[in-house]
Order: C-alpha cells, then sequence, then structure tokens
C-alpha cells in the first residue's frame, strides 16, 4: 500500500469524518478531512495530486452534488465516491448524472468502504486508456443512423440538433460502442462503467439505457441500436439488421 495516495474526505458530521480519516490513514493512506463544499473545491483547486476524494451530498454551503458537478465541469477527473445518507434511486441516479464514480449509502460497512476506496485507486480514470475486456477499439467518434458522437470534444448530434449528455451517459455509450454487437451484462457495465460491484442491486444500467434511447433511437419503444436481451443485457449495434 502506498503512503503517497492522497484521499480528501468531505464530510460535515464531525465524528464520522473523524472515524473514515482514522481508518483510511491506518490503510496507509493520506488524508484530508474538511467539512464544506468551497472549502474542498478551493483546496483540490489549489492541489491537483488528490487522488481521490469522499463526498457527502448534504453539505453546509453547497450540495455534494453542486461540488461533484463543479469539479467535473472544469475537466477535473479524479474518482468521487459519494457517501449519503440518501438512499432513493433518484439520488444515486443525480449522483452518477454529475459524474461521480460510485455510491455508497449511510450506515455503510466499513469493509465495503475500504475495498471501494482500493478499487477506485485502482481503477484511477487518468488511466481509463487501459485495455477493456474484448473491446474490439477505442472508438473517438461514433456515427449510428442520424446520430454523431465525439467523444474527445463531447459534441453530439441527432439529425440537426445538438445534443447534450452527461458525462455518465458518455461513459456508457462510449463502452458500448467499444464493444459493439456483443451482449453485455448489467453485471458487466456496473463495474466497468459504475466501478461498482456486479452484485449491486440497483435500476441504474436500465434507466441510463432508457434515457439513450429516448435519445437517439427514432422509436424508443421499438429500439433498432440499443437492445435487450432479456437475463443477459444489452447489446449495441451500429447498422441494424434489416
Amino acid at each position: 500500500m502506498s503512503a503517497r495516495k492522497h484521499i480528501l474526505v468531505v464530510e460535515d458530521e464531525q465524528h464520522l469524518g473523524v472515524g473514515i480519516k482514522y481508518n483510511l490513514e491506518a490503510e496507509g493512506y493520506r488524508v484530508t478531512l474538511v467539512n464544506d463544499g468551497p472549502t474542498a473545491l478551493k483546496l483540490i483547486q489549489g492541489d491537483s495530486n488528490i487522488d481521490l476524494m469522499i463526498l457527502d451530498l448534504m453539505l453546509p454551503g453547497m450540495s455534494g452534488y453542486a461540488v461533484c458537478d463543479t469539479l467535473r465541469s472544469a475537466g477535473y477527473d479524479m474518482p468521487i465516491l459519494i457517501l449519503s445518507a440518501r438512499s432513493l434511486s433518484e439520488d444515486r441516479t443525480r449522483g452518477f448524472d454529475v459524474g461521480a464514480n460510485q455510491y455508497l449509502t449511510k450506515p455503510f460497512d466499513l469493509d465495503e468502504l475500504l475495498s471501494r476506496v482500493k478499487n477506485l485507486l485502482r481503477l484511477n480514470p487518468r488511466d481509463r486508456g487501459r485495455p477493456q475486456r474484448e473491446a474490439r477499439a477505442n472508438v473517438n467518434e461514433l456515427s449510428f443512423g442520424n446520430c454523431y458522437v465525439n467523444f474527445q470534444t463531447f459534441e453530439v448530434k441527432v439529425g440537426d440538433q445538438q445534443v447534450r449528455l452527461t458525462q455518465k451517459e458518455l461513459q456508457l455509450l462510449r463502452y458500448l460502442a467499444d464493444h459493439e454487437g456483443r451482449v453485455i451484462s448489467r453485471h458487466e457495465l456496473l463495474a466497468e462503467v459504475w466501478d461498482m460491484p456486479g452484485d449491486v442491486q440497483t435500476r441504474s444500467v436500465d434507466q441510463f439505457i432508457s434515457r439513450l434511447r429516448k435519445t437517439f433511437e427514432v422509436d424508443p419503444s421499438d429500439p433498432k441500436h440499443f437492445l435487450t436481451f432479456r437475463d443477459a443485457g444489452y447489446r449495441f449495434v451500429i447498422e441494424p439488421a434489416q
């Protein structure tokens, strides 16, 4: 374990923040604890050497959602683990929409938190160029139907209309494009796109596929590009069979 890994904990419950800091330091990490969003942003903007952030949502001065969205919009790519008492599916979805890598609800199991931290540090987004399982290509541009996506410039067009996708929607679409033609399980998508254990019970994958269909399919109820295979997963096809 490298003691050089620097983790920023943003938690306004002092006793909880101190406990997390203590346990992370016991694992050999360097830990900084702050209790509000503006302080976290100021710290990150002054220190680009932060390797991971553990972020509460209900913070004074600025919500965790706003902190995460601000960082992603500014181009910061360190892994972000949301740690929150908010447990509804829409809370999770919003967290992923603003760029979080993982979402863990309170109360949480310490071993699970430590495991997720370890995995996120190993799967640092700065190293997203790593080979992906059975990937056919590292797709930077994608054209299908009347749609165009540039994953480097984030330009998305459907017909003549400019479309805005969230970071997580782009990540999901790129993974599907990299594995075009293959049926991909929900477990794999959770692990590879959300950096979550594949056995987590969540509807996030289904919700995001539905949103991609609404954006790109001519008839979302009769998809031609984003196909569902019952009990197996999803398959993306560029040129549907006639």
